[in-house]
C-alpha cells in the first residue's frame, strides 16, 4: 500500500506542471470564448448549463477527472496495451459507419440519449499508442526494410479509410499529420518532399485552367516546366552528376527555344507531345549515360518524371469524378478562382469580416457585433478564432497564438528528454496532432486553408474533442512522469 502511494506522490512531483498550467490556460480561455460567442442576453450566466458555455463547463470538469485518472495509471498499461486499445477503436469506428445517425451529411457521430460523442477523436490517441508500439518493438528500424514502412502506414490509413467512409474529411485529415513522425525516426526527406510538390502541382493544375499555351492549359504547361527543372536539379545535387545535368539542361533549353520560334512562326507546336518528348529524350540520354553508376538515384529521378506527369493528369480526373461538388466549390473559392460569399465562401467571408473589425485591441468582451449578431455559422465550434479576434484583436489573438506556440515548444522539450522509443514516437504523435490542428483551424477561418471543419484544440466547444486532447496530453505526461525508470 505504501510503495502505491510513494508511487502517485512520484507522479505528481515529476510531473511537467509547465504544460499543465498551459492545458489549463487554454481550456478557461476556450470557455470563457465559447460563453462570448454563444451569448444571448436573455442567459446572462457562464454556468447556464442549458447554454454551451455551461455544457462545456462540464465537459471540461469531466477531462480533468480523466486527466487524473490517466495520471494515477500504471505508466506501463499504454505501451502493454496499445494494440488491443488500437483494435477496439477501429471496431468502434467501423460500427459508427454504419450505427451513427445522418447529421449534416456525416455518420460520423454515436448518439447515446442526449450526449453525442465522435469516435475519431479518441481514435487519434489509440493510433499514436499503437505507432509508437511499432517503432518500439525489438529491432525495428523504419529503414531496414520496405515492409516496415508498410506497417506504418497501414496502422495510419487504416483510421483514414473508416473515417472517409463517414465522409468526415477533415477528421481523416488529421491523422495523415502522422506521417511527420515517421520523417523524425528516419524517413527519407524525398518523400515529405514529393507531398509537397503534389501539393504545389495540384492547386498549380486547379488554379490555371486558363488560359492555354500550346495546346495545354497554363496551369499544366507550368507544371511541366516545373518537372523539367526539378529533372535538372535532381541531376545536379541527388546523383551529383555535373556534366550529364549540363547536357539535359542544353538540350531542354534548345529545344524549347526551337518551339518558342516556331510558334513564333506561326507554326503550332502540341505542347503536350513537345513536353513528354523533351523529357523522353532527357530520360533515354540519362539512362544510357548512367548505366553503370549511380543506378539506384537514376531509377529514384526517372521515377519522379514518370510519377510527376502521371499525377499531372490524374488531378482533373480527380477533381472532376472523386471530389464531391462542395469540396469542388470550397477548392476553388480557396483559391480565387471563384467567389461564392452567399454560399461556400460564406463563413469563411464573414469571419474574416469579424476579424479584421476587431482591429488591434478589439471591440471588448461580449461587444464583437458580429458575433452577437450570429453571423458566423457555427461560431462557438469550428470558427472559435473569429470570435476571439473581433472581442481581443490582434492582441489577444497574437497571445492565444503564442500560447499554442509555447506549448508546441514545451512538447517538443519533453520529446527529446524521453528515454525510451516508445514514449519519445508518442510524444511526436501529439505534437503533430496538434501542430495540424492548429496551423488548419485558424488557416480556414482566416481564409489561407479551404475549410475542413476540424476543431481549435481546447477552444472548440465540445466534449469528443476536449477529450480526445486531454487523453493525447495527459498520456504524455504520465509517460514523461516515469522517464527515469522507462528504457529501450
Amino acid at each position: 500500500m505504501s510503495r502505491s502511494i510513494d508511487s502517485d506522490s512520484s507522479v505528481f512531483r515529476n510531473i511537467d506542471w509547465i504544460t499543465v498550467i498551459i492545458y489549463l490556460l487554454l481550456v478557461t480561455a476556450g470557455a470563457i470564448s465559447i460563453y462570448a460567442a454563444s451569448y444571448d442576453f436573455d442567459n446572462a450566466s457562464i454556468f447556464d448549463f442549458s447554454e454551451f458555455s455551461g455544457k462545456q463547463l462540464r465537459w471540461i470538469g469531466l477531462s480533468l477527472i480523466i486527466g487524473f485518472v490517466i495520471l494515477l495509471t500504471d505508466y506501463r498499461i499504454y505501451e502493454a496495451y496499445a494494440y488491443p486499445i488500437y483494435g477496439v477503436v477501429i471496431l468502434v469506428l467501423i460500427a459508427t459507419v454504419f450505427l451513427s445517425p445522418n447529421i449534416k451529411g456525416s455518420h460520423s457521430w454515436l448518439v447515446f440519449g442526449p450526449v453525442s460523442l465522435q469516435p475519431a477523436e479518441f481514435g487519434k490517441f489509440a493510433t499514436s499508442l499503437a505507432l509508437a508500439k511499432l517503432f518500439a518493438s525489438y529491432n525495428f528500424n523504419l529503414n531496414a526494410k520496405p515492409s516496415n514502412y508498410f506497417r506504418a502506414l497501414i496502422l495510419i490509413f487504416l483510421p483514414v479509410c473508416i473515417i472517409l467512409c463517414q465522409k468526415e474529411t477533415g477528421s481523416a485529415l488529421v491523422y495523415l499529420s502522422l506521417v511527420f513522425v515517421l520523417y523524425r525516426e528516419g524517413m527519407s526527406g524525398f518523400v515529405l518532399s514529393a507531398m509537397f510538390l503534389a501539393v504545389l502541382f495540384f492547386v498549380l493544375a486547379v488554379k490555371f485552367m486558363d488560359p492555354f499555351v500550346m495546346g495545354l492549359s497554363l496551369g499544366e504547361f507550368s507544371v511541366l516546366t516545373l518537372i523539367c527543372v526539378i529533372y535538372c536539379l535532381l541531376l545536379i545535387f541527388y546523383c551529383r552528376d555535373f556534366i550529364i545535368a549540363r547536357n539535359v539542361t542544353i538540350g531542354m533549353l534548345a529545344s524549347g527555344f526551337i518551339a518558342l520560334i516556331l510558334e513564333f512562326c506561326g507554326v503550332h507546336v502540341n505542347g503536350l507531345i513537345f513536353f513528354l518528348s523533351v523529357l523522353g529524350a532527357s530520360v533515354l540520354y540519362t539512362a544510357v549515360a548512367m548505366l553503370r553508376h549511380h543506378i539506384r538515384n537514376f531509377v529514384i529521378s526517372i521515377g519522379f518524371v514518370l510519377v510527376s506527369v502521371g499525377f499531372l493528369f490524374s488531378v482533373n480526373y480527380v477533381f472532376d469524378k472523386i471530389l464531391q461538388p462542395h469540396q469542388q466549390t470550397r477548392i476553388l473559392v480557396l483559391l480565387g478562382i471563384e467567389e461564392d460569399l452567399r454560399g461556400v465562401g460564406y463563413n469563411v467571408n464573414q469571419s474574416k469580416i469579424a476579424i479584421g473589425s476587431g482591429g488591434i485591441e478589439g471591440k471588448g468582451f461580449l461587444n464583437g457585433t458580429q458575433t452577437k449578431l450570429k453571423y458566423v455559422p457555427e461560431q462557438h465550434t469550428d470558427f472559435i478564432f473569429c470570435t476571439i479576434g473581433e472581442e481581443q484583436g490582434f492582441i489577444g489573438s497574437s497571445l492565444v497564438l503564442i500560447a499554442f506556440l509555447v506549448l508546441i515548444l514545451r512538447l517538443i522539450v519533453i520529446a527529446e528528454r524521453q528515454k525510451s522509443t516508445f514514449s519519445r514516437v508518442y510524444c511526436y504523435c501529439v505534437l503533430s496532432i496538434l501542430i495540424f490542428h492548429v496551423c488548419i483551424n485558424v488557416g480556414m477561418v482566416i481564409g489561407l486553408c479551404p475549410v475542413i471543419g476540424i476543431p481549435l484544440p481546447f477552444f472548440s466547444y465540445g466534449g469528443s474533442s476536449l477529450w480526445g486532447f486531454t487523453i493525447l496530453l495527459f498520456i504524455l505526461l504520465r509517460l514523461d512522469a516515469a522517464r527515469k525508470e522507462i528504457r529501450d
